[in-house]
């Protein structure tokens, strides 16, 4: 199914030059393409968290505990310090986070059985039923986010950061491991 696709705006990704081509080939991509790319790439990412964000506000929940929640239903009993590096935090900053989120009944720490000194954080039944209820309010929002392009348009785009990410994952080598496992 196609859905209508709106005009692009000034500047936006359709302005993007494409490489030239030199013999068939394409010529290295000029450096300013390749920063519009990037920022573009944040710029969607920063709008789509303040879309998210507002759609999950009235759970009375931060993004960092919306995170966490993320996380730990995909990889539930995970370490503190996995979950910190997966969430680009200090351990200091996750043992805050997840103490306020205990408190809450959200998830539970328990020592982990192979190792006395690591603690593991599993969610709680109200942690899975907000998990639950967040998935339905993103649900919607992303199906509002993506209305205006074509699920062919969308694959691509998927598959293209797809490339991307595992070429990012290549370059940073084993201190990404895990990291952003949140796809599929």
């Amino acid at each position: 199914m196609t859905r209508p696709r709106p005009p692009l705006a000034p500047g936006a990704a359709g302005d993007i030059p494409e490489a030239p081509l030199v013999g068939g080939t394409p010529m290295q991509k000029s450096l300013d393409a390749n920063l519009r790319f990037g920022f573009l790439v944040h710029d969607v990412s920063r709008l789509r968290r303040i879309v998210v964000d507002r759609a999950l506000k009235p759970l009375g929940i931060t993004r960092s505990q919306w995170w966490v929640l993320a996380f730990l239903s995909r990889r539930d009993g995970m370490t503190q310090t996995a979950l910190a590096a997966d969430l680009d935090l200090t351990k200091v900053a996750i043992g805050g986070l997840v103490d306020r989120m205990e408190a809450a009944g959200f998830v539970e720490r328990r020592a982990d059985e192979r190792d006395a000194r690591a603690r593991r954080v599993y969610l709680t039944r109200a942690g899975q039923r907000l998990v639950a209820t967040i998935r339905e309010n993103v649900d919607a929002v992303e199906t509002d986010i993506v209305n205006a392009i074509s699920d062919e348009e969308l694959d691509e785009a998927g598959r293209v950061l797809g490339k991307i990410k595992a070429r990012l994952l290549e370059l940073v080598g084993n201190e990404a491991e895990g990291a952003g496992d949140l796809e599929g």
